[in-house]
């Protein structure tokens, strides 16, 4: 005699019938799995392009502003370099100006006195001499007035001088007249030397 337990034969048949939606979930649950790693993926490279991007111009940003410190930092040594010649310039030219100044004035008393002893007379000398600024004043002794006179007219034709103002002649002792006057210089210029025959001085030739 054939026994057919049929409740266990419906009990394979439920779990057969079972087997595929199970897997038919579990295969939706990787896939949902997947997309979600796809995603965290994605999201991580865009996260570290976007991090990459910034930094690279947050280090393009430092660079020129290493570059723009050291360019004034050169452009600063330039400056300095720049006021020290200013300075070294100012300097020389004021140097130079005075020594102009001190050749000019070497060269003014030089001159005056050079062509104040051609004007003098015989019997006639100087015994002090001031000279402040263009105004020369000038103290002296002669034997007698007509000297005195004689050098006046000497200054007064004498075309770096003005004329001379004669302030004082009076007789000390026996033969000695003491005078003073004074008068004042004109400009002096370099001048080339006078050719030979010529006159010495170009208002000479001109009759001033």
């Amino acid at each position: 005699m054939i026994k057919i337990n049929l409740i266990s034969e419906g009990r394979a048949a439920v779990r057969g019938a079972a087997a595929p939606g199970a897997a038919a979930a579990e295969t939706s649950s990787d896939l949902n799995n997947q997309l979600m790693i796809g995603l965290m993926v994605i999201g991580l490279l865009a996260a570290g392009g976007y991090w990459f991007m910034k930094k690279s111009a947050r280090d393009a940003m430092f660079e020129q502003v290493d570059a723009k410190q050291v360019e004034a930092q050169s452009l600063e040594k330039i400056i300095q370099e720049v006021e020290q010649f200013k300075t070294r310039k100012a300097q020389l030219e004021e140097r130079i100006a005075l020594i102009n100044d001190l050749k000019k004035n070497q060269k003014v008393p030089v001159r005056v006195m050079d062509r104040i002893s051609q004007d003098l007379p015989d019997l006639l000398w100087l015994d002090r001499m001031v000279l402040a600024g263009t105004q020369i004043t000038l103290e002296g002794r002669a034997l007698n007035p007509n000297a005195v006179a004689i050098f006046t007219d000497n200054l007064k034709q004498d075309p770096l001088f003005t004329e001379p103002n004669l302030s004082k002649v009076e007789l000390q002792g026996t033969n000695v007249y003491t005078f003073a006057m004074t008068f004042s210089f004109r400009e002096v210029t370099d001048q080339p030397a006078p050719e030979e025959g010529a006159p010495a001085d170009p208002a000479v030739a001109t009759g001033a």
